[in-house]
């Protein structure tokens, strides 16, 4: 029985790449690669490489970053003596669009039919832009005071020493989120913002989530 020689793989068509992709995504690559599309593709590859490497620790900050607001949030209603929770709470001072925000992280919150929606939940789908904005300077005079209390390691109670890195982090994020580029962005800045902020809650927490970090060992494989 004589057997079937294997079939040779061919490389792929990069042409074909290029198109799937998009030739206008792809440009800002072809560009800083002299228009080689081998070597755009492999840029672009690597872009893809760094956004997971950040995604990982920019989801830990996140989650940290809510439950340490959320915490103060909470202090802040048992030192008024309010017994609602902040977020239905009518008496804290929220803008419009964080009352929105709100009312679709309960609705999202609540699709699993149980007759009473855990806060955990709730919390939980509030989006990294909704705590960003808490630390907006509209909330300097009367969030803010009870708010710096979340970040206890910072250097000051200045609202920008906070706001600023966090900033950053959520217009980086939302490339991120929508597969923008970001190769050619300040990135080892970005990382030390992560650290950063995270540094200004707990440093215990900004060296758990630095020892895990891929994002040096990404940078270091630029093509």
């Amino acid at each position: 029985m004589h057997s079937t020689p294997p079939t040779s793989i061919e490389p792929p068509d990069g042409k074909a790449v290029i198109e799937l992709i998009s030739p206008d995504r792809l440009n800002p690559y072809l560009t800083a690669c002299a228009g080689d599309s081998t070597a755009a593709l492999a840029l672009y590859r690597w872009n893809s490489d760094l956004a997971a490497a950040f995604f990982e620790p920019l989801g830990h900050l996140e989650i940290m970053l809510r439950n340490a607001l959320d915490a103060r949030l909470v202090a802040r209603q048992q030192r008024r003596g309010r017994t609602t929770e902040w977020y239905i709470d009518r008496q804290v001072p929220l803008s419009g669009k964080a009352r929105g925000d709100i009312a679709q992280a309960q609705e999202r919150a609540g699709r699993g039919g149980a007759a009473t929606t855990p806060r955990g939940k709730v919390i939980a789908e509030l989006s990294f832009g909704f705590w960003r904005f808490l630390l907006a300077r509209q909330y300097k005079t009367n969030l803010w005071p009870d708010l710096a209390g979340a970040f206890p390691y910072a250097p000051n109670r200045a609202l920008t020493t906070v706001e600023d890195p966090v900033k950053r982090l959520h217009k980086f994020r939302n490339r991120i989120a929508h597969h923008e580029g970001i190769w050619h962005l300040a990135l080892e800045a970005r990382r030390d913002d992560i650290q950063t902020v995270l540094g200004f809650i707990a440093p215990a927490a900004a060296t758990w989530v630095a020892d895990a970090s891929r994002i040096d060992d990404v940078l270091a494989r630029r093509p």
